[in-house]
């Protein structure tokens, strides 16, 4: 069969719109969509034969019953019925399609097969030591091949426990009562774990001991003695007592942010992936790490700079096993992106004397002023990522009056951190204090680099579920186009 994984937050025209481009013929869903399938039903463009609630106790008004068809198939098993076992499998075929982010009316659909899959859980066991023994919470979605393969797919290969989590404000609380080793995330959830770390020392006037117990336990760990969790176990309770791993990609992250948790005894391995490669491509390992980095290409993949420029920065291409069958019912993009068995991935890096493949951007994120400089804009957020106020931001080029582009920044701060440090302060007043940090990150750039003007606002972004910024989206909101 063939898997078609949905957002569950996606609106009912999305879904609708999903289920008649996936042609597909069966769908499981919870009693709260029974109106958006309902509408589905009476359309005479749909494939939909099979609504299954996993809801219903019983069969009802053409809508079965997830529970009754198990049994059903629990008893057809007992009477002897063994045709699933002897189901043929096409490893090289379409199993599983994949609507890509962004509005779904115009996402492409990724096609993967089982050998993608699976030749992505077999390289990922060189990444980590992962055993039977560890327990990891998932909080990602499932849909997005990120947690599906990393944690969900891979975890059962390693033969751990996995903990769903409750939603995202209960991750602090599942950390301790699930005793959870290890998760998958993006780099946000590291970013306010660290700046939450970073404030309780802060609060506690523990800065000087926290920093001269981190000098010490470095030093250690040069010659071999690993004392940080020891020294640092209060922290480390904090997030449950056990975590001793992350796995984090899908963005850039502050390198601060990666040695602060690294120096409390936490392992971060930064990964670097996408739909239409299953989704792994290169990531750190046990052995081979460095800040900011996403280290080598997995055993089974290829990866190689295309046209780089002075500065050796290109378009990352792939190839491997791990790769797309391409686009459903698009050969046209198809085409675009798989040219002579190699995946232009869409993502602008390069590698450093060592060997190390970085990350600089999207090819279409990068700002082009008039002058002909580039600007990478993951670069700049970073650097105001680092803000303690900062919850999250986008840099972006705002056109002028002489066709040029000026570097803006939109940013939303943490109310709750403004309104503790500056109490009696107004949301002008707030515009005026963070102006004043980012004139000192202008200082540390080059002058076209500079910020020119800013957005502030306590207002999240518009994001995916997999909490990327839709750059796109807020660019309209922005511009009001």
């Amino acid at each position: 069969m063939i898997v078609v994984p949905l957002d569950k937050a996606l609106p009912d025209n999305e879904i609708e719109s999903s289920i008649l481009r996936s042609k597909a013929e069966a769908v499981i869903f919870d009693a709260k969509y029974i109106d958006v399938f309902k509408h589905l039903q009476a359309n005479p463009d749909s494939n939909l034969k099979h609504f299954i609630c996993i809801d219903f106790d019983n069969d009802k008004d053409e809508v079965l019953s997830f529970s009754n068809l198990l049994q059903t198939g629990k008893n057809l098993q007992q009477s002897g019925d063994n045709c699933y076992n002897n189901v043929k499998i096409d490893n090289s075929s379409m199993t599983i399609m994949l609507f890509t982010s962004g509005t779904t009316s115009l996402a492409k659909i990724v096609m993967l097969s089982q050998a993608n899959i699976c030749a992505n859980i077999y390289s990922t066991g060189c990444i980590a030591k992962v055993t039977k023994d560890d327990t990891f919470l998932s909080f990602l979605p499932l849909h997005h091949t990120y947690e599906s393969t990393t944690t969900f797919l891979y975890g059962l290969y390693c033969g751990i426990t996995i903990a769903f989590c409750d939603g995202l404000r209960y991750v602090a609380q599942n950390l301790k009562e699930y005793k959870i080793t290890g998760f998958v995330c993006v780099p946000l959830i590291l970013e306010a774990m660290y700046k939450k770390i970073q404030k309780g020392i802060r609060q506690k006037h523990l800065q000087i001991p926290f920093a001269i117990l981190t000098i010490i336990s470095n030093f250690l760990l040069k010659c071999g003695i690993d004392v940080r969790r020891k020294f640092f176990k209060s922290i480390i309770d904090e997030l449950g007592g056990y975590l001793r791993l992350v796995i984090y990609g899908a963005a850039p992250m502050d390198k601060s942010t990666i040695k602060g948790l690294k120096n409390i005894g936490i392992e971060l391995l930064n990964g670097y992936g996408l739909t239409e490669a299953s989704p792994i491509v290169s990531a750190e390992n046990d052995k081979y790490q460095k800040p900011g980095s996403v280290a080598f290409a997995l055993p089974n993949v290829e990866i190689k700079i295309d046209k780089p420029n002075e500065q050796g920065i290109g378009e990352i291409v792939v190839k491997g096993p791990n790769i797309m069958l391409g686009y459903y019912e698009n050969p046209e993009a198809t085409n675009e992106v798989l040219i002579d068995g190699w995946f232009h991935t869409g993502d602008l890096g390069y590698y450093d004397k060592d060997g190390y493949l970085f990350i600089t951007g999207r090819k279409k994120n990068v700002i082009v002023l008039k002058n002909g400089k580039n600007i990478y804009p993951e670069e700049i957020e970073i650097l105001i990522a680092r803000l303690p106020f900062v919850a999250e931001n986008m840099v972006f080029g705002k056109p002028t009056t002489n066709n040029d582009l000026e570097i803006n920044a939109k940013i939303v701060y943490n109310k709750e951190y403004m309104n503790q440090t500056y109490p009696n302060k107004t949301e002008s007043d707030f515009k005026d204090i963070i102006w004043n940090e980012i004139k000192q990150i202008n200082q540390s750039m080059p002058a076209y680099k500079h910020i020119r003007d800013i957005i502030v606002t306590d207002e999240p972004m518009i994001k995916t579920t997999t909490q990327k910024v839709k750059r796109n989206e807020e660019l309209k909101k922005i511009l009001g186009k």
